[in-house]
């Protein structure tokens, strides 16, 4: 009975992950699919096998002008610098609240868990009101900067250094001598590291699929995001491509599917190691 049992709860889980992996697995194949047909196909109906169009998409978006290995290059840099930013402050930042006893420590991270829950659109106007009058719009700077106060970060690293911190080895390293700044970089950051890897998959994605906070105060075209660009071709007064903004759209996704290609291991790995409490 014991063994029915287990390979009845088996053949659920295998059953539940399948399904998962089908209603995951069906909109990016279908994105891709649209990306291979033309605008008159998609307009026709929905389709599930690839078409012969791509090339002539493609034509289409080089056709309207856009500097797509331009707009590659700005996703990047902006991904991979905000990234850097927000996973090694959020890291820091949480060390000194997991590593540190300090007066007024509990309202300082119980008001990071506020502001974790305040959602980025509600202060956007006030946001974009002072960025402007520092004179930063059109500039990659309010972008960036603003990750050194990441909540979320802050919030990740703390539950993740609660399990891992070793108070003793610290020690140790001020009784040999090295100053604070050294034992983070030289003993936290590799210790933390399946962590920081994982808080830098999630940032990257958010950062590259970010539209909202760089259409606000982006305005020069060359400055564009990939996204940015790809959205522009739905402004078109005659007609919609349909197949080259699902070819631009599946473009995007695919650093996004090597960085989870290449980092998946880490995510899995961060996340246990960070539900382990001693």
């Amino acid at each position: 009975m014991y063994k029915f049992s287990t390979y009845l709860m088996r053949v659920f889980v295998y059953a539940f992950m399948t399904i998962l992996l089908i209603v995951t697995i069906i909109p990016i194949w279908i994105l891709i699919v649209n990306a291979t047909r033309s605008t008159l196909q998609i307009q026709q109906g929905l389709g599930f096998f690839p078409s012969v169009h791509t090339l002539a998409n493609y034509r289409i978006l080089i056709g309207r002008g856009l500097n797509l290995p331009r707009g590659f290059a700005n996703s990047l840099f902006l991904s991979i610098t905000s990234t850097v930013v927000v996973v090694y402050f959020g890291l820091l930042t949480a060390y000194g609240i997991a590593a540190y006893n300090f007066p007024g420590k509990k309202i300082f991270y119980n008001s990071i868990l506020v502001l974790v829950m305040i959602p980025m659109q509600l202060s956007i106007i006030g946001f974009y009101q002072y960025m402007s009058r520092l004179g930063l719009t059109d500039s990659y700077i309010p972008l960036i900067i603003p990750g050194i106060a990441s909540a979320g970060a802050v919030f990740f690293f703390k539950q993740y250094l609660d399990s891992i911190i070793i108070h003793d080895l610290i020690d140790a390293a001020r009784i040999d001598g090295a100053g604070e700044f050294t034992i983070f970089n030289m003993i936290m950051l590799p210790i933390a590291a399946p962590g920081a890897f994982t808080m830098g998959i999630f940032a990257f994605v958010a950062s590259w699929n970010n539209f909202f906070t760089p259409f606000i105060l982006i305005t020069s075209l060359k400055k564009y995001t990939l996204p940015m660009l790809i959205q522009t071709l739905r402004g078109d007064v005659y007609r919609t491509e349909y197949g080259s903004i699902y070819l631009g759209l599946a473009i995007t996704i695919v650093p996004v599917l090597i960085i989870y290609a290449l980092f998946s291991k880490y995510i899995i790995q961060g996340i246990a190691m960070g539900a382990v409490k001693d």
